[in-house]
Formats: C-alpha cells, structure tokens, sequence
C-alpha cells in the first residue's frame, strides 16, 4: 500500500466497494466527502506529530463509516466488522494490523466520552487520540462550515427518529462536549480547534446564530 494520502496504492476494487458502502443509503453528512475531509486533517498530522501506524489509521479513516444508518446503535461495530474483511479481501499480503483498525472504529461510537487519561497506559495512545481528533474536527471549522455540517446531521436523521427527539439528543450530546474540560483529546487539535469549536457549540446549544 504506498502513500499515506487518501486512497493512494488501494486496489482498484477495495476502492469502488468502499465508495458504494458510503453511498448506502444516500447521507447528507457521512458520506466519502466526509472522508475526504478527515484524510485531510490525517495528512495535517502525518506532517506534524506524525503516526505509529500510518496505514492501520489511514485505513481506520477510510471505513469508519462505512456503514451508518441514523439511529442505529450498531454502526461502528458494522463498520469495523467490514473493514475486517475488506482488508483479508484485497490486502492479504499487506501485514496490516486488522484489528487495530477495527478497534479505532470502534473507538468512533464513543465520541464525547472519552479523556486522554483514558489511553495513557498504551504504547499508540498519540495515534488513538489523533485519529479520533481528526473524526471531530469539524467542530472547530469556520461558522458556516459547522453550520452546514450541523445541518447535513438533521437532515440525515430527518425521517428516521422524531424531530423533537432528535433536537433534545442533539443538544444534549453538544453540551455535554461543551461541557468537557477538552474537546480534543490530543495538544496537536486542542491548540488549534478547541477555542473555535467551543464558539461554535455556544453557539449552536444557545440557538445564538
């Protein structure tokens, strides 16, 4: 697998299959745009702190949402489970640590619980934290990109679960990452988001835009 950007050196069928999962169903948010935008903030940190395991997280990055459903509890394991398989599929000579990529996946379904503490004890805690730091970082984009992002979440769900239900659990999981004495699990993306992200989630939880 040669690069580290996007999806340099996949097979050409591991790509296709994967950019058909994130169209199933059609997403307004998590979609392979959305991943785009993650291998960015990935391709940021490979340039500064650096990964330990480049390829297991870029290929964490590129299945993390491969399969979503709104509402459904179910996801990242889904997720992960398919990551699994595509890589004994298309990357059996590879030597790439499968189940380290699963575990970051699955890492994704605990969004907003998580501390850096709760890592110190192992030897890729820097990659755990960056990696899932890349999955939130649009909460530190530009005002209208976060709106826009926030937008595209209620549109997905729209259908799906009840509109006020939906705005209660919304707002709850905002203030609660408000909440938090770090957004950002890693230095590298509480520097450089978390004054923007916090602007932002006021602003979102007060209705103040």
């Amino acid at each position: 697998m040669a690069g580290l950007n996007g999806t340099a050196g996949l097979p050409d069928g591991m790509l296709h299959a994967l950019e058909g999962a994130y169209a199933r169903p059609p997403r307004a948010y998590h979609h392979f745009g959305h991943v785009g935008d993650v291998l960015r903030h990935y391709q940021a940190v490979a340039e500064g702190p650096g990964w330990l395991q480049p390829r297991e997280v870029r290929l964490a990055v590129l299945y993390h949402d491969a399969v979503y459903v709104p509402g459904r509890k179910d996801n990242e394991a889904r997720s992960a489970a398919l990551a699994r398989a595509e890589i004994a599929r298309w990357l059996p000579e590879a030597e790439v640590d499968a189940d380290r990529v699963a575990e970051l996946i699955e890492l994704t379904a605990r969004h907003g619980q998580l501390s850096p503490g709760d890592f110190r004890s192992s030897p890729l805690a820097a990659d755990t934290c960056h990696f899932l730091d890349c999955d939130m970082a649009i909460l530190g984009a530009d005002p209208a990109v976060f709106d826009a992002y926030d937008r595209a979440i209620a549109a997905e769900y729209r259908g799906q679960v009840p509109g006020w239900l939906f705005r209660i659990q919304r707002r709850r999981f905002l203030k609660g990452l408000l909440a938090r004495p770090r957004i950002y699990l890693s230095d590298f993306f509480h520097e450089r988001f978390d004054a923007q992200a916090r602007a932002n989630l006021r602003r979102c939880v007060t209705g103040k835009r």
